[in-house]
């Protein structure tokens, strides 16, 4: 029997449901695991994680809005990772972790084998959890890193935080999709982004969504996608000070480098393949988005993930 997927959304759970949940990652059987804005015991959520550890199948593990809602969860969920060798995408997002959140969640984030998406927004950060989020994007190709990053909505981080994340994301050896929508950033913090998407070698997708950027800032992005080589294919402005004239002229610079690339990996002819992209594109008519997650192995998980 292939893997499937348990997803439930604002549900208290029962004891009954926790344990035919926790018998079904023991027994290999779920690839996707959502329990997003659950309420359940502090006991049964030990016994989720220690199905999580147990786990060979579980790609996807979603505990978004408040499921890991104190300190005791967060390192019953630090030791299920450490044991977990399956995890891809982990989702947290709405949960008040805090700096000792992922104090406490560092070591078993930064050396699982396979995490190669994670979802930090909303969760109360600040500059000490982003000193440890650049941990997680290594330099030099030395080890896995993220590819998938999002820190939506942590208003807390300073500018020196930002411009540590900006530095560290210039040198990701890995780093694909970064989403740092709604945050208050503005043009400074924007402008040190510029320079870190212009120095990537990998960033594809950049959400900037409502973080008080003008078009200071967009005059900045303009310039820099129209005379310098860039990886960036997605860069998300809206609801932000930003004429739609600017807005539309980086989008066609952004498509007519896309375009060109694809012209070149045809001219390479069938013998090779053209470069995978993960791309997110939010969707703010829709309370649902579609994340595509894709493994070191070259397989991909497509699920549709509430935020």
């Amino acid at each position: 029997m292939l893997p499937g997927s348990i997803q439930i959304t604002g549900e208290a759970l029962s004891g009954a449901e926790i344990k035919d949940i926790c018998d079904s990652l023991k027994e290999n059987s779920v690839r996707l695991l959502s329990v997003r804005g659950c309420q359940f015991s502090d006991r049964d959520f030990g016994r989720v994680c220690r199905g999580v550890a147990e786990s060979h199948s579980l790609a996807q593990l979603n505990l978004n809005l408040g499921v890991v809602s104190s300190i005791t969860r967060v390192k019953q969920l630090a030791d299920a990772l450490k044991t977990n060798r399956s995890i891809q995408t982990l989702f947290l997002h709405g949960s008040p972790l805090l700096d000792a959140g992922l104090v406490a969640l560092n070591t078993a984030l930064s050396t699982h084998p396979s995490l190669v998406s994670l979802d930090l927004g909303d969760c109360m950060l600040g500059d000490e959890a982003i000193q440890l989020i650049c941990g997680m994007l290594p330099p030099d190709g030395a080890k896995s890193g993220l590819r998938e990053l999002t820190l939506s909505a942590n208003p807390a981080i300073t500018t020196k935080g930002w411009a540590r994340l900006a530095v560290a994301v210039a040198h990701s050896s890995q780093l694909r999709v970064l989403n740092l929508d709604y945050n208050p950033l503005g043009d400074q913090i924007a402008g040190m982004l510029a320079v870190a998407v212009s120095s990537s070698r990998t960033l594809e997708v950049l959400d900037l969504e409502g973080t008080g950027l003008t078009n200071q800032s967009a005059q900045i992005f303009l310039d820099m996608v129209e005379n310098y080589p860039t990886c960036l294919r997605v860069l998300v402005l809206a609801e932000n000070a930003i004429s739609p004239e600017l807005q539309q002229q980086i989008s066609d610079l952004l498509s007519e480098g896309e375009e060109d690339d694809d012209k070149e990996g045809e001219a390479r002819g069938s013998g090779s393949r053209a470069r995978e992209k993960t791309t997110w594109l939010p969707n703010s008519n829709s309370s649902s988005q579609m994340v595509l997650v894709t493994s070191g192995l070259g397989d991909s998980l497509l699920a549709e993930t509430e935020m």
